[in-house]
């Protein structure tokens, strides 16, 4: 049994997305080892905070227009933007 340390870093959000999706399908078929099962739950958490990093990034990319109230538009980075309230535009 050979220690796997997490120098396994996948490189993109759909790498680390597939490696988390194979780690929870072998957990739940329920015939590791003890020991394999706590290895692949291991790198399913790497996978999973891997995934969350690259979210955290992507999010902080994405920029959105709102209208600025008075005919023009204003392009604002999403980033920090959770806490404003919503538009009641109803």
């Amino acid at each position: 049994m050979s220690e796997e340390p997490a120098a396994e870093q996948p490189a993109s959000f759909e790498e680390a997305l597939a490696q988390l999706e194979e780690s929870a399908a072998r957990l739940e078929q329920g015939e590791l080892s003890l020991e394999d099962a706590l290895q692949v739950f291991e790198r399913g958490v790497a996978a999973s905070r891997s995934c969350a990093r690259h979210l955290d990034q992507a999010r902080k990319r994405v920029q959105v227009l709102r209208d600025d109230g008075e005919g023009g538009f204003n392009l604002e980075f999403l980033d920090g933007e959770e806490d404003a309230p919503e538009p009641e535009d109803a």
